[in-house]
């Protein structure tokens, strides 16, 4: 797994050992940042179920002004604080521990709100759209023109999506299907 574009373009970063994380594939990543690339520089990013933090740290690499990262699984924000140091963007990047599915109460403490959002639960776990009403109502997503880039299995269906989010494409890459909404 490396970064695939930008300033640290091709640098390494600590995987996650183990089978109860995913990492997205360096092609996906590369694709949907393909897509969004208009909006990446100086954009506030957020990545949730952030794992190795490869989604953020991509933006970052790409121009995004900060990142902040969201996991609860202790290997993955050891993996994430890691990457960073790696990278060099402490002072552009901010690791939270948090359970996503309760809520994002946590995002309070975060002074500005998110341009891009990432979001790639556990695949089959049911946890997508209680993620994005957690996301609406956390008041995160300040104004239309916010992309929420979800990954999840093709058997999870994104039908009834929380108000104020609507599907704007999907793309599917092997076994992973990527949703693209927008407020």
């Amino acid at each position: 797994m490396r970064i695939i574009g930008g300033e640290l373009r091709g640098k390494k970063l600590v995987p996650l050992r183990g089978t109860a994380i995913r990492p997205t594939a360096d092609r996906t990543r590369e694709a949907v940042f393909n897509i969004i690339a208009a909006k990446v520089p100086g954009a506030n990013v957020l990545d949730l179920f952030a794992g190795t933090g490869a989604f953020g740290l991509e933006a970052l690499s790409r121009g995004a002004a900060r990142a902040v990262f969201v996991d609860n699984a202790a290997g993955a924000l050891a993996a994430i604080e890691k990457n960073i140091a790696a990278c060099r963007m402490q002072n552009r990047a901010r690791v939270i521990r948090w359970d996503i599915i309760r809520n994002l109460n946590c995002l309070g403490s975060v002074s500005q709100g998110f341009d891009i959002v990432f979001l790639d639960p556990p695949y089959n776990c049911n946890a997508v759209i209680p993620t994005l009403q957690n996301l609406v109502q956390s008041d995160a997503l300040p104004a239309p023109g916010v992309t929420v880039i979800v990954e999840h299995a093709p058997s999870e269906t994104i039908t009834e999506l929380p108000d104020g989010l609507a599907l704007m494409d999907q793309r599917r890459y092997g076994k992973t299907l990527v949703s693209f909404l927008s407020i």
